[in-house]
Parts: C-alpha cells; structure tokens; sequence
C-alpha cells in the first residue's frame, strides 16, 4: 500500500512538473533580476590615453553597470522566445523530470504513509498534517537537491553573456560537470535552503489540499468530484506560493551563483544573500517573482492534485 502512494505521488507530479515547466522558467529569470554581476573582471572596458595624438589602450577601469528596468512575466517570456527561441522554454526540463521523480516521489509518498499511519480512523487534525507534511517535504528535498541546482542553473543558463554560459547538454551533464570542476559538495548547494523551501511547500500545498478538500466535503458545498479537486488544489497553490516565495528567490540565488576558482563567492550562504538583496532591492525583492509563482504553483498543484485523484481511481484495485 506505502509504495503505491510513492507511484501515484510520482507519475502526477512528473506531468504537473512538465506541463509547468516554461512558468517555472519565467519564475527563475525573474528572481534574478537585479542581481548584480557576480563576476565585475566582465564589466570592464579599456581606458584609452592619448599620446602624440593617437590613442593607446591602458588598463582596464570597471564599468558602471547600468541599472535595467525590472520586466514582468509576460515581457521575460516574450524576451526569452525572442532571443532564445521556443524551445528554450524547455531549457532544463531533463532537470524537472529527474527531480520530480526524486523529491516529488519521496515527499508525496511519504505524506501518504504518514496519514495513514497517524490517521486514526476520521480524518486527521490539520496541525498532524502539517506535521507529515514537514517530514516529507525535508526527506524529499535532501534526496532531489541535486537535480533541484541543476535545474537551476540550466534554467538561468540563458541570461548569462555566451562566454560565461555552462552550455549543460542535459541534466546528467550538469551532475556530472559539477562533480568535476566543483566537488560532489556542490550537488547540496543552497541544500538548507531547499530543504526549509520544501517542508514549507509540503506542509502548506499537501496539508491545505486535504483541509480544504475535507471542509469543501463536510460543508456539502461540492461532491467529490473534478469540481472540488480543482477548488482546493488552486487555494492549496495559493497558500503554498505565499509561503514558500522568499525562501525560493534566496534559494534560486545561492544555487545559480558562480563561484570562480580562489574568488569570494558572493553570497557565504542563505542569510547573507537574504540580507544583501533586501539591503540592495528592498524587502519586496523576496517576493519577486511572485506573479509567475503563483501563475505557475496554482496551475501545477491544480495538475498535481487533479491527476492524482485520476491516478488514484486508476490504480486502485492494484
């Protein structure tokens, strides 16, 4: 029975993971706006001197970075069409598969194991949901991490000038290109942070679900049907993308950073870049990114749930 809750877990949250994935882009490009050059030796421009009338270049003096408007999700995505074409809506999508199966797998039939475990008959109390939820969301997320900063990074890839681009084929070249220029260490960057990002995720999107299905339910305002999965999957995404959206701006920020070889890395950890980016972009910069979060969470945990439901009906007398 617990195994078959980690199937059902899995193949909805692929299809969600899939079918989301272009919003999931736009979300990522937009939280890493503003971000300043981590790298300013690329921000330099010759001086040039001038001697006997000819000009002769000397070394090179930092260029002030221009300030670019900040753009909407519609304006990121026409640009990123644009530049990069249609399929780069699907840059990274290797990545979105690999986690999906391990961390979605995990936390999804984890949560089910512990409600069944802890269920006692009725329903089960909100705070003991939100409490699974914790539970699997972390165990889920140490286990899919290294797909997550993969994800990441291929999803950023775009934005970067072509010479500092990683150019990952797939996701099983980020893994192993990682592995080799930074340490097997570098697969769990921004791991707290992912791990924190998913308990809330799990906590709120899982235990919402259930609540709110619960009291759609007892209430009599809708059968147990497509109505009621869809009602409480999108206020589930609701609540899971207030939560979750400034542990996420962080998180996509310490994942994506270049460290380069002997150089200070620019954010220490999750605190620091919190703090540099409130300090740089106002406290607001933590929900950047928001409206293609929450176009993106609603739609996916509507996907996740509605399949869910469909791959529960189908698999039940398994």
């Amino acid at each position: 029975m617990g195994l078959k809750g980690f199937a059902e877990g899995g193949i909805a949250s692929i299809i969600a993971g899939c079918s989301t994935h272009p919003l999931d882009l736009i979300k990522v490009r937009m939280q890493l706006q503003g971000e300043p050059n981590p790298n300013p030796v690329h921000n330099l421009r010759p001086a040039l001197a001038f001697q006997n009338g000819s000009s002769i270049h000397v070394s090179p003096t930092p260029q002030t970075p221009q300030i670019k408007p900040r753009m909407g999700p519609i304006a990121v995505g026409v640009r990123l069409v644009q530049q990069e074409g249609v399929a780069a809506l699907f840059s990274g999508v290797s990545a979105t598969v690999l986690r999906q199966t391990l961390y979605s797998t995990t936390r999804m039939g984890l949560y089910d194991v512990l409600k069944q475990k802890w269920s006692t008959g009725g329903n089960m109390p909100l705070s003991r949901k939100i409490e699974a939820g914790l539970i699997a969301g972390g165990i889920g997320a140490a286990v899919g991490n290294p797909a997550d900063v993969a994800m990441v990074r291929m999803q950023a890839d775009g934005r970067l000038p072509p010479a500092q681009r990683r150019n990952y084929k797939s996701v099983v070249d980020a893994l192993s290109t990682m592995v080799k220029r930074e340490g097997v260490t570098s697969l769990w960057r921004g791991s707290s942070l992912t791990i924190n990002r998913a308990m809330l995720v799990t906590a709120s999107q899982l235990a919402s679900y259930d609540q709110f299905k619960e009291m759609i339910l007892e209430k009599g305002l809708l059968r147990d049907g497509l109505g009621t999965h869809v009602t409480a999957s999108f206020a589930a995404g609701f609540v899971a993308a207030v939560v979750t959206n400034p542990v996420d701006v962080i998180k996509t920020r310490v994942m994506n950073m270049r460290v380069e070889p002997g150089a200070e890395p620019p954010y220490s950890g999750a605190m620091d870049c919190a703090l540099k980016t409130v300090r740089a972009e106002g406290p607001m910069a933590l929900y950047k990114g928001f409206i293609p979060t929450i176009s993106r969470q609603g739609p996916f945990t509507v996907v996740l749930f509605v399949t869910l439901e469909q791959v529960r009906k189908l698999l039940k007398d398994f």
